[in-house]
């Protein structure tokens, strides 16, 4: 996938195996979160005395480090959606002219703050180490869910990619959905439930591959780091639901640009 070749970004099964790729970061990043208490006072607003913000230790974190990569372009790339895209910074790197492969409006579909509260209140009490503060670790903490966060939101908006490469191989049948605004069709027409059962299989091989001790695999205890059935949880309901609704609200507008 070249994001200078539209036509390789469109590849559906190009798209498919860069979500692979994805699922393998995603999972390393949700184990390393495993090893920290959930810690809530990282995700509560004003918890510290940060100067000249009102917000979380992690919101604060997330910021500072958006800043800096927007000044190196990162959100100049198509498949990076910021959480705080009105406070990005300008790069001082010369601008990268990349051709066009998604609608006009690509960027205002933006589901991180979706993502943030999901993360937060049903992905953390899920995979962390134990319930409670760990003071120590406060910094590590915030870091890791950085991590977590950016890889999910970079898969969650990916849905878009899709989006884009089903509507031009059947653009005929969206356009009619998408002029009966028909929610429900189109969500129908995006739903394969037999690749969403197979990403489900592969999660739950790649968590017992990865989230368990290799010295202790064939243990009759073996030490999982993050329960593949977890995994597979996240995915089933909150990550592939979430992508849906990215590709349902960018093909809801997807005329707006023929038009």
């Amino acid at each position: 996938m070249d994001f200078m070749k539209p036509e390789t970004v469109l590849n559906l099964a190009n798209i498919r195996d860069a979500l692979v790729r994805m699922e393998d970061t995603i999972i390393f990043d949700l184990i390393e979160r495993s090893q920290f208490f959930q810690s809530p006072s990282v995700y509560k607003p004003d918890v510290f005395p940060i100067p000249d913000f009102q917000g979380s230790f992690l919101e604060w974190s997330l910021l500072q480090l958006e800043k800096a990569h927007s000044q190196v372009r990162r959100y100049e790339a198509p498949d990076e959606t910021p959480f705080f895209p009105d406070q990005l910074l300008k790069s001082f790197l010369p601008p990268l002219n990349y051709p066009p492969v998604l609608a006009s409006y690509s960027n205002e579909i933006n589901a991180n703050d979706e993502i943030m509260r999901m993360y937060i209140h049903e992905i953390v009490p899920l995979i962390s180490a134990g319930e409670g503060e760990q003071p120590e670790n406060l910094g590590s903490t915030c870091t890791a869910d950085i991590e977590a966060l950016q890889a999910l939101s970079r898969r969650i908006h990916f849905g878009k990619f899709v989006a884009e490469a089903k509507f031009r191989a059947e653009t005929e049948r969206f356009t009619k959905l998408i002029l009966n605004k028909d929610v429900e069709g189109i969500e129908d027409a995006i739903t394969n439930s037999a690749v969403e059962e197979k990403i489900l299989l592969r999660l739950l091989e790649k968590g017992q591959a990865y989230g368990t001790d290799p010295t202790m695999k064939y243990s009759q205890n073996p030490q999982s780091k993050v329960k593949p059935e977890v995994l597979v949880r996240i995915y089933k309901d909150l990550v592939i639901p979430l992508t849906k609704k990215v590709e349902t609200d960018y093909l809801l507008r997807r005329l707006e640009d023929e038009q």
